[in-house]
């Protein structure tokens, strides 16, 4: 990423979070009562909630989940959110010390990053999971995956494939798949892993210069902006 590009984003994203107030009140009053459900497989979704400040309605605010887990729970979506959350202390997945409480929903792995204690952990994914499933209508759920939870090539095939109408994908722009609808090639790296998209929290704060969220919630088409890679 060139010198130039850099102080471009740093630019606009600074001037973003200057005019925050003014930005959001005119972003939910095109929103309104819009209903939206976020399922994405790190924080990002919980950046968008906290961006628009809506209640979380998604369990998976602060939850990290690997790719091949994040395909297993959207290919039987419906079966997995009927089970129940079991917390345990060992992953197969080696990359991360498991310095967070950690469960299963069936197989499938749920990394609760941002949790200090099960307890909590618990306590959250139930009463979100409920104020989910209030929403039945699935062309109001959102899903969104990256590849800072290891997502592979092949993650992201299933991924578009799946039959969900609302999905967006982000990856690093020289791994972008051009036939993938809705993917986002990422030009800025994670600043600790540097091949993979920044973590949540920072993919969600430059994703504005990529395309437009509230587009995307209010009338489910990703329309792209800035940066159309």
């Amino acid at each position: 990423m060139n010198l130039f590009r850099s102080i471009y984003v740093y630019i606009k994203r600074k001037n973003r979070v200057y005019s925050k107030n003014k930005i959001v009140v005119v972003e939910k009053e095109q929103l309104k009562n819009t209903e939206f459900v976020i399922v994405a497989d790190d924080c990002w979704g919980a950046a968008v909630y906290q961006w628009y400040g809506r209640s979380y309605n998604s369990p998976f605010a602060g939850v990290g989940i690997y790719g091949d887990c994040f395909i297993k729970l959207l290919s039987d979506f419906d079966e997995y959110m009927k089970k129940e959350l079991k917390f345990v202390t060992e992953t197969k997945y080696p990359q991360r010390p498991l310095n967070y409480p950690m469960a299963l929903l069936g197989d499938v792995e749920l990394h609760f990053t941002h949790y200090k204690t099960k307890e909590d952990a618990g306590t959250k994914w139930e009463r979100r999971t409920q104020r989910m499933l209030e929403v039945t209508d699935k062309d109001n759920y959102f899903f969104k995956m990256s590849d800072v939870w290891g997502a592979s090539e092949e993650n992201y095939e299933a991924f578009h494939k799946l039959p969900f109408k609302n999905k967006v994908s982000y990856i690093p722009k020289n791994k972008k798949d051009h036939k993938l609808e809705n993917q986002v090639g990422i030009v800025e790296p994670h600043k600790v892993y540097k091949t993979t998209v920044p973590n949540g929290v920072k993919l969600f704060k430059i994703s504005f210069l990529y395309f437009d969220l509230t587009e995307w919630l209010l009338n489910k088409k990703v329309v792209r902006t800035r940066f159309k890679s």
